[in-house]
């Protein structure tokens, strides 16, 4: 049987790129280069939360006794960084509130990324059997070919629209929502 990457190695990778994103951002001069690198961001993140959030945290609530309470701390990390999305949306990369916005989301992310590397991830490799691990990682990698990779709408709603269609193609067999700029956001509701 041929050996499949995990589901930690799967979510790390996905941690390396968007600190790889964060970059671009605090190093692209022209503001259009900024602005493409944070709706990037901003759909990587999003994917990235959705992922754990349907992939990762139902895991943790069966196999740790703690596991409800983890589960809920990163759930409500993940609101944090959304929030700080949402605050960023619609703003110009040359603008004064850019550069603050995008340096406290980095912060929250590389606080999770650390918590989720350092403490979470050797819990979880060290309570899952392996097969279990590729498992998740395998349904990781399916949910990732139904999201999108690239914005394609506009900037103001990015945050919901992806996360919408993000859910939905994740747990939808049925046809790919519309994705047309001009067609109506769905939006997702939760705590």
């Amino acid at each position: 049987m041929a050996h499949t990457v995990d589901v930690i190695t799967e979510l790390t990778a996905d941690h390396r790129e968007m600190d790889e994103t964060f970059d671009i951002i605090e190093r692209a001069v022209p503001a259009g280069e900024r602005q493409t690198a944070a709706e990037r961001l901003t759909i990587e993140l999003v994917r990235h939360t959705v992922t754990e959030e349907e992939h990762l945290y139902p895991t943790l609530r069966e196999v740790f006794p703690d596991g409800d309470l983890i589960a809920d701390r990163e759930i409500a990390e993940h609101a944090r960084m959304e929030k700080l999305l949402k605050d960023l949306e619609g703003l110009d990369a040359d603008g004064p509130d850019f550069d603050p916005l995008v340096a406290a989301l980095r912060a929250e992310v590389t606080a999770h990324v650390w918590d989720e590397e350092e403490n979470l991830f050797p819990r979880l490799r060290e309570a899952c059997a392996q097969e279990s691990l590729e498992r998740m990682g395998e349904n990781i990698r399916r949910a990732r070919t139904r999201s999108p990779a690239h914005p394609t709408t506009p900037r103001t709603g990015l945050v919901d629209h992806a996360r919408a269609l993000v859910t939905t193609r994740s747990r939808s067999t049925g046809p790919a929502p519309d994705t047309r700029p001009d067609a109506p956001y769905p939006h997702h509701h939760w705590a």
